[in-house]
């Protein structure tokens, strides 16, 4: 299932990506680090959820309170409990 998250309090306006089950794959971002978020996508790819959020929930930038990271952890969280309400 291809999902769409639009993130908060970060450069990126948006984050898509495929979760099948629990596992993500093909991440972009639209907007924000072109270099980092292309190497966070390829490190992550086919991960699961719970690998991604347990690695990458909580992490900041600057002074903000969120990072893409920590973002991309609430993404597929929501994706994840999206796609159990469906199936």
């Amino acid at each position: 299932m291809k999902y769409t998250y639009y993130p908060q309090n970060i450069c990126p306006k948006e984050i898509t990506f495929d979760i099948q089950n629990d596992v993500i794959t093909e991440i972009h971002f639209l907007g924000g680090c072109n270099g980092n978020l292309k190497a966070i996508a390829k490190l992550v790819d086919g991960w699961t959820v719970e690998e991604i959020v347990s690695k990458l929930a909580g992490n900041t930038c600057g002074y903000k309170d969120t990072s893409c990271a920590d973002q991309l952890a609430l993404a597929v969280q929501e994706a994840y409990q999206a796609q159990s309400k469906v199936g």
